[in-house]
């Protein structure tokens, strides 16, 4: 392609396109590096490539996962008996185990609208009782939400999950105008399970390099109790 091809397709001068190749201290921004890489028809890895020399941050899509990818699910269920789950920036839960099932709730009989962690937290009537510090798991997972909220600006799904739930849940309300952010990538989790009692995991979240809005989490026993009444939850 010609500079003038290249200039006119990402919106930017002939003159700026010569000076970023004679690399005479221009630093694009983001938005210059994004219509960079679209005119340069630019694959996943090429374009977090430019990114990378331009020292500018991707910007996140705002077009969410609705359904997982199969490598993905294939391997939630290969994790077995390990609790496993895969979910988008905004909790949907797009595929599950039959651990994680019957370790919380049988997402299968959910219908879809209401398989987020954040919603079945809030108003599930068994998961809100679940946690036995559910104080502190519903404040951790709405200061993820803003974090999702704040890098997925467009997202209209996510903002009127926000909407719905500050304006029908005081408590998630409350939590929301405390403006606290932060990315749960690890933790523990203490739940009241009904049918074998109190159970420790850890958990870990993962996310895959060519699939960036699914997250995989997956959980383990925090100690031997908890690894026996997971066995026994399991032979059930």
């Amino acid at each position: 392609m010609r500079r003038e091809e290249v200039a006119e397709l990402a919106g930017v001068s002939i003159d700026y396109i010569v000076r970023l190749e004679q690399g005479r201290g221009l630093r694009p921004s983001a938005d210059v590096v994004e219509a960079l890489s679209r005119a340069l028809r630019l694959n996943f890895d090429e374009r977090s490539y430019l990114f990378d020399l331009a020292r500018q941050r991707p910007r996140t899509t705002d077009k969410p996962a609705t359904t997982a990818v199969a490598p993905l699910a294939q391997l939630v269920d290969d994790l077995s008996p390990m609790p496993a789950m895969l979910m988008n920036h905004r909790f949907d839960i797009l595929a599950w185990n039959d651990e994680m099932a019957r370790l919380l709730v049988d997402f299968g009989t959910l219908p879809p609208a209401q398989r987020n962690s954040i919603w079945l937290c809030l108003m599930h009537p068994e998961i809100r009782e679940f946690y036995v510090d559910r104080e502190r798991v519903l404040r951790e997972g709405v200061a993820h939400l803003r974090s999702a909220w704040a890098a997925h600006p467009k997202d209209q799904v996510l903002t009127d999950l926000i909407t719905e739930l500050t304006g029908s849940h005081k408590e998630f309300a409350r939590m929301w105008a405390q403006q606290d952010v932060k990315i749960n990538g690890r933790g523990q989790k203490v739940m009241r399970h009904p049918d074998v009692g109190e159970i420790a995991v850890h958990f870990e979240v993962f996310m895959p390099l060519q699939d960036t809005d699914q997250r995989l989490m997956i959980c383990r026993a925090a100690d031997e109790s908890s690894k026996s009444a997971l066995k026994r939850l399991w032979a059930q």
